[in-house]
């Protein structure tokens, strides 16, 4: 056995001993436990985690059989699109904690979009994006053709000719997940880009709003994919940040089992990473015992909380699960040697 196969995970389980540390080794070999074992995993992701360049490693762990469902905002969905035709034309600003009024101000006037360290560029990503995904609306207004909010991507998506590619196909998450069919929620995508797009549209009568699913509809459908999800030994959640994102996907499980009284399994595993800190009325800062008040989780499900930047833990996380996926044998001694000398 070569650890050299398996530089992310020996690093981890060295170093990772206590505090939020620990909760993230522990809840990498609690996922890993529980995909090794046949289960499947649900991720929810807020915050402008596509933007941050996720995908570098998110879109391996779809290709890998890592991630199973998504649910995501409406802006991480589109973003992901935007890194793949617009990644040339970002602009980065690593002194952006020292910007004044003025300066954000001229990259407004430079027709750019801050989004912390890093900007959007209105013109190759919005405006560019625009000219393929409105005709699919009024093509769709036209046949009374109704669909989901991620399907108009997914097809957008798979659409584009590899030369208009300017960032790196094999990290967008997006492409990943359309060619794998993966099971996506948008839930609240009117808060977005394109929803903002979209109901500009529906105002001028150049759509109709009916041809884009609602979130109600999300959720009846979440219902079925839930429990097929579900089969077998149980699906995770893991979730990055807080708001719709994780919110709504988690109420299936309830859901199911008092509205429509039929018999669900609970959630297999939870892991939230927030900076958020815990505090009274803070759903993001809510630890996961509360969830099981509200039959979202049972006090036998394995459940972490990693109060560190996402940006920092994920492309961690993943990566170990990684090369567990490619090296299992090797992982598991690696494993056992390690938890052996704790």
């Amino acid at each position: 056995m070569s650890d050299a196969q398996l530089p992310v995970l020996d690093f981890v389980l060295s170093n990772y001993k206590n505090f939020n540390a620990r909760a993230t080794r522990d809840a990498l070999l609690a996922y890993w436990r529980h995909i090794s074992a046949g289960g499947r995993m649900f991720w929810a992701v807020a915050g402008a985690m596509s933007s941050a360049q996720l995908g570098i490693t998110l879109a391996p762990a779809i290709r890998a059989g890592l991630i199973h469902g998504l649910s995501v905002t409406g802006a991480n969905l589109e973003e992901s699109l935007f890194r793949l035709v617009a990644h040339h034309s970002y602009k980065d600003f690593p002194d952006y904690r020292y910007f004044t009024k003025e300066k954000d101000t001229q990259i407004l006037a430079d027709r750019m979009r801050r989004v912390t360290d890093t900007s959007i560029p209105e013109d190759e990503a919005f405006r560019a994006v625009e000219k393929i995904i409105v005709p699919m609306w009024q093509r769709a207004t036209e046949g009374g053709e109704r669909r989901f909010w991620h399907e108009y991507f997914y097809e957008v998506i798979q659409a584009i000719p590899p030369s208009s590619h300017e960032g790196n196909p094999e990290e967008c998450w997006l492409l990943a997940a359309a060619r794998a069919k993966l099971p996506i929620v948008v839930p609240g995508y009117e808060d977005s880009t394109f929803g903002n797009i979209f109901a500009s549209y529906v105002r001028s009568g150049e759509c109709h709003a009916s041809i884009v699913k609602s979130g109600i509809e999300y959720m009846a459908d979440f219902y079925d994919r839930y429990q097929e999800l579900s089969a077998g030994e149980g699906i995770g959640f893991f979730q990055i940040g807080g708001g719709i994102a994780g919110d709504f996907p988690i109420c299936v499980v309830p859901s199911i089992k008092y509205d429509l009284a039929q018999p669900v399994k609970p959630w297999a595993y939870f892991c939230q990473i927030s900076d958020s800190t815990t505090s009274y009325g803070s759903y993001s800062g809510a630890t996961p015992n509360e969830k099981i008040t509200w039959d979202k989780l049972t006090e036998t499900t394995p459940m972490f909380v990693i109060e560190s930047d996402a940006t920092i833990v994920v492309p961690l996380v993943l990566r170990a699960l990684l090369e567990c996926k490619r090296h299992p044998a090797e992982a598991e001694a690696l494993i056992a040697r390690h938890m052996g000398s704790r």
